[in-house]
């Protein structure tokens, strides 16, 4: 999971005749922030917003570009003409939109003027049609067929996490995508924004396929992996020895008209000689299913599917 070519030489271009010990230090700090519960407010400078850039834009990116080819997988045909990013930051979630669907038109909103203004320099590399707005998550937005949040219910406190999904819910025309990291606090909140939704008359597409109660449990929860490649810079800013990472995410994407049927697969399959075991959640709940390598029709329909597919 790549960044578009021409993000990536923005980004690239971003950082000619910067210094590199300046930036990983200054990734570290906001990393720092977040882990103890601070917010965006802590970017306040375009020095900081390159930082951060650098550090989470691969990863928000792929996390972003996966959830929404799950909604591709499930809706086919929905060809959304107009993006809501709420919260966009850098714009990560905008470019992977844009690069399923290139037609669609972008709008993008955010409360951080740092993080607007890296936003518009990168756009127009690549989404220069985009409009960048000044906005808050409980404020005024304009309607549009897809609205997307990612990694903003993270700056809330869990039992306002219902509430900001309905409220964005008010917008999206016909989709509702929220991404957060996949952390048992991730998953907490995008638990709360389901149920909310699914009250509020949502129905859920993906990963559920059912729109019924979780039926996570106990210590479990809900989370996806997505691998991407890291760069040097990236490396350099995140400490890493290998040329990749794996981002884990937790999602949610809520739309007007039921359409979820299947079986989602929760976790890598468990491959042994006899067969391969998937942990799948459904209408029924959470179950396991064992598919035996000598049931060839059927072990064939399944032997790709991996962690996060339909089954």
């Amino acid at each position: 999971m790549t960044l578009p070519p021409a993000l990536a030489a923005a980004l690239d271009q971003m950082l000619e005749g910067v210094s590199r010990k300046d930036l990983a230090a200054r990734a570290d700090k906001i990393s720092a922030g977040y882990r103890k519960g601070e917010t965006s407010h802590g970017i306040a400078s375009q020095a900081d917003a390159a930082a951060y850039a650098v550090a989470r834009m691969p990863a928000t990116y792929a996390a972003c570009a996966a959830v929404l080819a799950r909604l591709g997988d499930v809706m086919p045909d929905f060809v959304p003409q107009s993006l809501l990013d709420v919260g966009a930051g850098t714009g990560a979630a905008s470019w992977a939109a844009r690069a399923l669907w290139p037609g669609i038109a972008v709008t993008m909103l955010d409360r951080n003027p740092a993080l607007r203004a890296l936003a518009r320099s990168l756009a127009d590399a690549g989404l220069p049609d985009a409009e960048i707005l000044a906005g808050d998550l409980g404020g005024e937005k304009p309607p549009a067929e897809m609205v997307i949040a990612s990694y903003v219910l993270a700056e809330l406190a869990q039992d306002q996490a219902g509430v900001a999904a309905t409220d964005l819910w008010q917008s999206a025309t016909m989709a509702l995508v929220l991404v957060e990291p996949g952390t048992p606090q991730g998953f907490a909140r995008i638990r709360a924004a389901r149920a909310a939704l699914i009250e509020a008359g949502a129905h859920v597409a993906a990963p559920c396929t059912h729109d019924k109660a979780c039926p996570m449990v106990g210590e479990d929860w809900c989370h996806f992996s997505q691998r991407l490649p890291r760069s040097r810079d990236h490396m350099r800013l995140k400490g890493g020895h290998v040329p990749f990472e794996d981002e884990r995410y937790s999602y949610v994407v809520a739309t007007r008209n039921k359409i979820a049927h299947g079986a989602r697969i929760l976790a890598p399959p468990l491959e042994s000689k006899p067969g391969l075991t998937f942990k799948l959640c459904d209408e029924n709940g959470l179950r396991a299913q064992f598919v035996a390598a000598r049931d060839k029709d059927a072990y064939r329909r399944v032997r790709k599917r991996g962690w996060g597919d339909l089954i």
